[in-house]
């Protein structure tokens, strides 16, 4: 290996280190930390985001990266070698735009805010949680000054989470989502087949409730060694290394919730634990977007967790888990319950149909936002203005409403998107196992995951970070990004579960 690589490498893992090592107090935040502790978090994430910041932006680290341009040119471009080059110097070049003072401020406002938001979202008071949230708004104003944007601030933003993706694509692909849910969802309302979910709501004692999960994300791939689960207030997956995965979930005694966010979380985990081993303490490790890593999530916890090849293996089960709370229903029922489409408030409950009008909402609030177009003191009125104009749903309290949500008190702006784009590329991955796989459709009736994880693994996880989200993408599935086999799946779902008696798509 060139003496000056090496020397990257080195410099590389250490920075990754103390960025792991930050992940860790993050986690720990959400998780175990005692209250007492919140005092002290946020000056611990700031002083690691700084020394993170300033070793990933010394003169040495672009040195380097000068003096590998002639060794670069001569690698293999789909080499390990040449992708680290190539995506260690695009995050450079944009790290040495921000000041590691500003970057130690976003990390320290972030961990404040987020135990205010954890105490404002307790008491639905969107006013205690404001202060907080304008000064997140403001640190992330003045990152997107950084940059100097020609074209639309948001733009900034969105790249830190999918590389290469403009605010106008996004914006015209969420426009012929809209275009083609709003119909699908009133054809819903309007069907003379209902669905009856109350199989959904009854006594499930969470101890129950872990034990089905563990022995199904169990066949998923998830193992006690490299893996642990631990509540809380909102789920989320992260990572300290391939073999050290954590996953977050929240579970409710009277309904089942839970069950769909622990397999969505354990889609998260797969695709850090599927990266190729050799990319650990590199920027290569993990996932390329959020828009990729979200298509995994929704993956495993749609396009298997609520396919009914999967209930025809599993409900059995989970009847025996619950016999009393499931002894009226059979497996297609529960298919049916679990597939039904109803507006409601949560993102993270709501169903595949109505979900992607929560990610446009708060894609659109965040661009305004941004731009300045919306007084944060108005944003929880824009939000349930909105909710009921998209969904028809009247949001009763903040805590419903607008605090919801973990992000914008991590000051995650350009996230949100993210979660409808992964949903759009998940039907085309899976499309692409399917091709790959012809009898996954009955594996998944076998309750037998290892091939698709391993296609998967194969063709996406081991990667990691090597190619852009759209070369990604394109040699998974042969082609771009493309909405019409998502909205081709939720049609066909739609007319399957309610008996709609034509399709609703044009």
């Amino acid at each position: 290996m060139d003496r000056r690589l090496q020397e990257l490498r080195e410099k590389l893992a250490e920075v990754e280190d103390l960025g792991r090592a930050a992940r860790v107090l993050g986690w720990d935040q959400q998780t175990m930390m005692p209250p007492t502790g919140a005092p002290a978090r946020p000056q611990q994430l700031a002083a690691l985001e700084r020394l993170a910041h300033e070793l990933f932006t010394a003169p040495a680290i672009g040195r380097l990266l000068e003096e590998l341009r002639p060794y670069e040119e001569s690698l293999d471009p789909e080499s390990i070698d040449a992708s680290l080059v190539r995506v260690t110097r695009r995050d450079y070049e944009k790290a040495v735009r921000v000041p590691p003072e500003l970057s130690a401020d976003i990390a320290r406002s972030a961990s404040l805010a987020q135990q205010a938001w954890v105490e404002a979202r307790s008491a639905s008071d969107f006013e205690r949680f404001r202060p907080l949230l304008e000064r997140n708004l403001e640190l992330k104003s003045r990152y997107v000054d950084c940059f100097e944007p020609a074209g639309e601030r948001y733009d900034v933003l969105l790249d830190d989470f999918e590389h290469g993706t403009t605010t106008g694509e996004v914006r015209e692909i969420f426009a012929r989502v809209k275009e083609r849910l709003v119909p699908l969802i009133a054809a819903v309302g309007e069907a003379g087949r209902p669905v009856d979910t109350s199989l959904l709501q009854g006594a499930y004692p969470i101890d129950r409730q872990l034990e089905f999960e563990r022995s199904v994300l169990a066949r998923f791939g998830y193992t006690d060694e490299s893996w642990r689960m631990d509540p809380s207030a909102h789920p989320f997956a992260t990572n300290f290394s391939s073999r050290d995965i954590r996953l977050t979930t929240r579970h409710f005694d009277d309904n089942l919730s839970g069950m769909f966010a622990s397999m969505h979380e354990c889609g998260h985990g797969l695709y850090e634990y599927g990266s190729a081993p050799e990319l650990d303490r590199t920027p290569l490790a993990g996932g390329v977007s959020l828009g990729l890593h979200e298509s995994q999530s929704r993956l495993w916890e749609n396009l298997v967790g609520r396919s009914r090849q999967f209930w025809r293996r599993f409900y059995p089960e989970l009847r025996s888990i619950f016999p009393d709370a499931l002894r009226a229903g059979d497996g297609e029922e529960f298919y049916r319950a679990v597939n039904s489409v109803k507006p409601s408030l949560i993102r993270v409950e709501a169903d595949e149909v109505t979900y992607g009008l929560h990610v446009i909402l708060r894609f659109e609030l965040e661009q305004e936002l941004v731009d300045g177009r919306l007084e944060l003191a108005a944003l929880p009125d824009a939000w349930n203005e909105r909710m009921f104009e998209y969904l028809g749903v009247e949001v009763p309290t903040d805590a419903d409403g607008v605090l919801q949500d973990i992000h914008w008190s991590g000051g995650i702006f350009g996230y949100f998107p993210t979660y409808l784009l992964g949903s759009v590329m998940s039907v085309q991955i899976w499309e692409a196992a399917g091709r790959a796989i012809p009898d996954l459709d009955e594996r998944v009736e076998a309750g037998e995951f290892d091939a698709l994880r391993e296609w998967l693994r194969e063709t996406l996880h081991r990667h990691g970070r090597m190619f852009t989200p759209k070369e990604t993408l394109a040699r998974v599935v042969g082609g771009p990004l493309d909405p019409e086999p998502y909205l081709a799946y939720l049609e066909r779902k739609a007319e399957d579960v309610y008996g709609l008696a034509v399709p609703v798509g044009g």
